[in-house]
């Protein structure tokens, strides 16, 4: 059964447990905790206060966990930002199995001039898919690997790559980021499901106008098209809102946010159930 989730970041001003509380009022089931948030992240990451939260908003039982990726890039030329990004990619795997998560998202990395990934650059990256294998073998939990926007240094942004990765790597999950395919064209975000919906594990799914992504879903066709696919694909794992609340234009209080959510909440369940 499908989950219906938000990423915490949307709520970034606020506290963890007023996170949880405004998460659960929206009528969602599920929630997909960045460590990045910053009342954990600013806060030397108290893990207590997430459990706590989680135990008093049991319809939210269900935990999916977004590793850091602020000033973070594991293939980085800077050897110490790769290794500062590697230890942060652990340690993410260490705080989701404490937190309950089902499923860690993890971004790929890039290579760090604005240039096409040439074979340095997939030396870093192996390494890093080989540091976190070691760890992920270990426990039960979905490691699963995200895909980026379209470009020329992404290490990570097309079907067939993923596809690659994936078949080397039977121990990794997949995290499909609708608006990241969109940046390539309509038919992406399908042809990703298309080629790698036996290892999905996660969604992240928002619209995007023009060049502008992660925007709500404002029951568009486009987002209907995307997730009629993974119905007929029998997805069911987390259906996860990434939404950029600058996009909004103005700050929106916490009760249109809620409204924002139950509106697009609303639509996924209808297009999913």
């Amino acid at each position: 059964m499908v989950a219906y989730s938000v990423a915490s970041m949307f709520f970034h001003e606020y506290t963890i447990e007023e996170i949880f509380s405004f998460v659960s009022r929206s009528g969602l089931n599920a929630l997909e905790f960045w460590l990045e948030t910053p009342h954990f992240w600013l806060r030397d990451l108290p893990v207590k206060e997430v459990l706590a939260s989680k135990k008093a908003h049991p319809v939210l039982s269900l935990l999916t966990v977004h590793a850091p990726i602020l000033d973070l890039n594991p293939c980085s030329i800077n050897p110490e930002v790769a290794e500062v990004s590697l230890g942060y990619a652990l340690r993410s795997i260490a705080i989701a199995e404490e937190l309950g998560a089902r499923v860690l998202t993890l971004h790929p990395g890039r290579r760090t001039a604005k240039r096409p990934p040439g074979s340095a650059d997939f030396v870093r990256f192996d390494r890093y898919i080989e540091t976190v294998r070691r760890t992920a073998l270990d426990n039960s939990l979905k490691i699963s690997m995200e895909n980026m926007e379209p470009a020329v240094n992404s290490l990570l942004c097309t079907p067939e790559r993923m596809r690659e990765l994936l078949d080397a790597e039977p121990w990794l999950y997949f995290t499909l980021d609708v608006s990241h395919a969109l940046a390539k064209s309509d038919e992406e975000p399908l042809r990703y499901i298309e080629l790698c919906h036996d290892r999905l594990a996660n969604v992240h799914i928002s619209r995007v106008n023009g060049k502008t992504l992660h925007l709500p879903l404002d029951r568009s066709p486009a987002m209907a098209t995307v997730m009629e696919s993974l119905k007929e694909h029998s997805y069911e794992g987390s259906l996860t809102l990434e939404i950029e609340d600058l996009n909004f234009g103005r700050p929106l209080s916490s009760d249109e946010k809620i409204a924002v959510l139950a509106r697009d909440r609303a639509f996924m369940q209808e297009c999913m159930e």
